[in-house]
């Protein structure tokens, strides 16, 4: 396919790098677009040819600043669209799905939720009932439909944030806890907690033999980010990455599998106890790390972005909500970060997340079958649009413990039905 525009800019480099194959063609040359016999995109205010995509440009892809756009949404082949312009395709497509990708609205004024995060109900995805539609990859689709040969794909990935939940802690503190179920009456934890700690009973949370076995029983390659913190707070609760249990652990996942860094919630504002974790997990793991996915989503722009690059991280699993599913980037492909206040493209890949097993279950308060059905929906939307599906699972939601039983189930089913996709 060959691209006409008449002005280039880095924010219309980077949507036509993103959106379209290598092999794409770009050209101010309108003898040349007009000579062309494979398909033809026509990115200007002038229709050429009468054969031809032609998309009339808004001004976003030539703007330099970050300003509050206006945003009106209207029904295009019944799918939600802005930035309308009146060509044969009505709307920008290239512009709205800068917006969205780019993140450009987390760069505004937004008032932050308890964690100090982005939240989804300031997104215009949320407030326009888009948020569980992976929209760019559905305009694609509608617009350039021989264009993605892609086919679906599944990335399970892991967040270990509890490794063990009786294992390796401090006996001081286990001891507390039994007091604590002791005056509870929870008398069948208490005995649970014994038996762990003596060796008659495997940990409820240890569930990384079920997990690496159902992998390789389906041919998955996962990934784990690990939570590392040398010293726990309020939201680090992990094992101690010097504890023995833990760096087994580590090896041992880390033989197999790709592993990434789940930075602790201490790292959000300092660097150099990020360096730290990072180095540490190399050492344990044996790997370059180069991959990271945020503690509890908690990531702002363009600030996270830029201090992982400062420390060799090129991939993050970070790109979506810590308290709702859904597409952040309403996309579900991997895209290149473009620093908007710069106005650049880095080198960071992201690769958006749909599903998080803690938003389904503590977040949307859905029963299982309800999150059965939340899955469902996402394998089938995605697999339309040919693009990868990112889930976020953690293992202390996958034991045999009765009240986890159903989510494990849902788990393991839905991993094999993708499979069959």
């Amino acid at each position: 396919m060959i691209i006409f525009f008449e002005h280039s800019s880095s924010r219309l480099t980077y949507i036509i790098e993103t959106l379209f194959p290598a092999y794409t063609t770009c050209t101010s040359n309108k003898k040349e677009f007009i000579q062309y016999t494979g398909e033809k995109f026509n990115y200007s205010n002038e229709k050429i040819t009468g054969r031809e995509i032609f998309i009339k440009p808004h001004t976003l892809l030539y703007e330099k600043d970050i300003s509050s756009q206006q945003i009106e949404i209207f029904q295009w082949h019944n799918l939600p669209a802005f930035f309308k312009t009146g060509g044969e395709i009505p709307f920008d497509f290239l512009a709205a799905s800068f917006y969205l990708i780019s993140r450009y609205e987390e760069y505004l004024t937004w008032p932050p939720d308890e964690y100090g995060r982005y939240p989804y109900i300031s997104s215009i995805a949320y407030k326009n009932n888009f948020l569980q539609l992976p929209l760019i990859d559905l305009w694609f689709n509608e617009i350039f439909p021989q264009q993605n040969e892609q086919p679906f794909s599944l990335l399970p990935t892991f967040d270990i944030d509890i490794a063990f939940k009786y294992l390796y802690k401090p006996a001081i503190k286990n001891f507390a806890l039994a007091i604590k179920e002791w005056i509870t009456g929870n008398k069948e934890s208490i005995s649970h907690r014994f038996n762990v700690r003596s060796g008659k009973e495997k940990d409820p949370f240890d569930q990384f033999d079920y997990i690496e076995n159902l992998a390789r029983d389906l041919s998955l390659q996962p990934i784990y980010f690990f939570l590392v913190a040398e010293k726990n707070s309020r939201y680090d609760k992990n094992i101690s990455p010097g504890k023995d249990g833990m760096k087994k652990l580590i090896a041992f996942v880390a033989e197999k599998n790709k592993t990434g860094i789940h930075p602790s919630w201490q790292t959000f504002d300092n660097d150099n106890l990020l360096k730290e974790e990072i180095e540490n997990l190399q050492k344990l793991s044996g790997q370059k790390i180069n991959k990271s996915r945020q503690h509890y989503i908690r990531l702002t722009m363009p600030g996270t972005y830029r201090r992982l690059l400062l420390n060799g991280i090129t991939e993050d699993y970070s790109m979506g909500y810590g308290s709702i599913n859904g597409f952040r980037a309403s996309t579900s492909r991997t895209f290149s970060w473009y620093d908007l206040e710069k106005n650049e493209t880095t080198s960071l890949q992201i690769f958006p997340f749909c599903y998080m097993d803690a938003n389904s279950i503590f977040e949307q308060k859905q029963n299982p079958k309800e999150t059965e059905t939340e899955l469902a929906y996402y394998k089938n939307v995605i697999t339309r649009t040919q693009g990868k599906m990112i889930g976020i699972w953690h293992n202390h939601f996958l034991t045999e413990e009765k009240e986890w039983l159903p989510w494990r189930k849902i788990f393991e089913n839905f991993l094999k039905s993708c499979r069959e996709v």
